[in-house]
């Protein structure tokens, strides 16, 4: 049975890279993005000549996620899969960012994801299984000077996705994550910076570090041998096609050579989890139903 997979973000990045990858094996895609009529109406209508289908989401809108999802399932029936992608990233000293700053990432990465986990929630309970997959990110487990908030909403979201692993698995849902490493994609253009332009200067001859490390970061993006991000793509069309009960909880994407330090902690964490939720008695909690 061919299944139904929503995508947010998929204008760009390693949505659009996902959509595409997926849709030429054969899985029914739902590509979400904002104005697909608008300024995103040329990426729009390139994934609806090879077969995407497109809805109009703002993930930070709640009334735009129960539109856009509602829209998918009428044309659908259900969703099987939900690849939370639309995030955006921050630069500067995490000093800088005020509460307006961090509210702004948090709802595009975090709370956008919430709001589209609770929107296809209800017919996956109903149909009793379905698949959520949270673009994360290596910085999900690690940090990196200042990326602070950006660092903050991927731990965030970690932390979202081991809850609806133990919440729904009963249900026949399951909650995967996949940790991306640092790859050459448009992610760069669209960084949100800090408003206190001011904080910065406190800093003395290290004021601009932050737009110093991005500028190494990406000219090694765009070196001869740097990564593909198709790796990302690749890695989750892997875990679709693996039986839910051989599924990782969560994948490591990264071609820079962080890929075993970020397995050891993942492991470490694991570990961790199965031994306190035996402690508890509730091991049964990592076990999928299966209907």
């Amino acid at each position: 049975m061919t299944q139904t997979v929503l995508i947010t973000g998929s204008n760009s990045g390693f949505g659009y890279l996902i959509a595409n990858a997926l849709v030429v094996k054969g899985y029914r895609v739902i590509g979400s993005m904002r104005d697909p009529h608008g300024r995103n109406a040329s990426i729009a209508n390139e994934l609806k000549a090879k077969g995407v289908t497109i809805v109009d989401i703002d993930v930070t809108s709640d009334e735009s996620v129960e539109k856009g999802v509602a829209a998918a399932l009428e044309l659908t029936g259900s969703i099987d899969v939900l690849i939370n992608n639309a995030g955006v990233g921050t630069l500067g000293w995490q000093e800088s960012f005020t509460i307006d700053d961090f509210k702004k990432v948090f709802d595009i990465n975090v709370f956008g994801v919430q709001r589209m986990t609770r929107a296809v929630l209800p017919q996956m309970k109903k149909d009793g299984k379905g698949t959520l997959i949270q673009i994360s990110s290596i910085l999900g487990k690690f940090v990196l000077p200042f990326l602070g908030s950006y660092n903050a909403t991927k731990h965030a979201v970690e932390g979202l996705a081991e809850n609806y692993r133990v919440e729904l698995s009963q249900f026949g849902i399951q909650s995967l994550i996949v940790q991306p490493g640092g790859f050459g994609t448009d992610f760069g253009s669209n960084l949100l910076k800090a408003s206190d332009t001011q904080v910065a200067q406190s800093y003395g001859n290290y004021a601009d570090a932050p737009e110093q490390m991005w500028a190494g970061t990406e000219q090694g993006h765009d070196a001869e041998d740097a990564p593909s991000p198709n790796l990302v793509a690749e890695a989750v069309l892997n875990l679709l096609e693996t039986a839910p009960e051989n599924r990782p909880f969560r994948t490591t994407v990264d071609g820079t050579g962080l890929n075993p330090v970020i397995e050891e902690i993942n492991q470490a964490t694991e570990a961790a989890m199965q031994g306190i939720y035996r402690n508890y008695e509730m091991a049964s909690l990592f076990d999928l139903k299966r209907t």
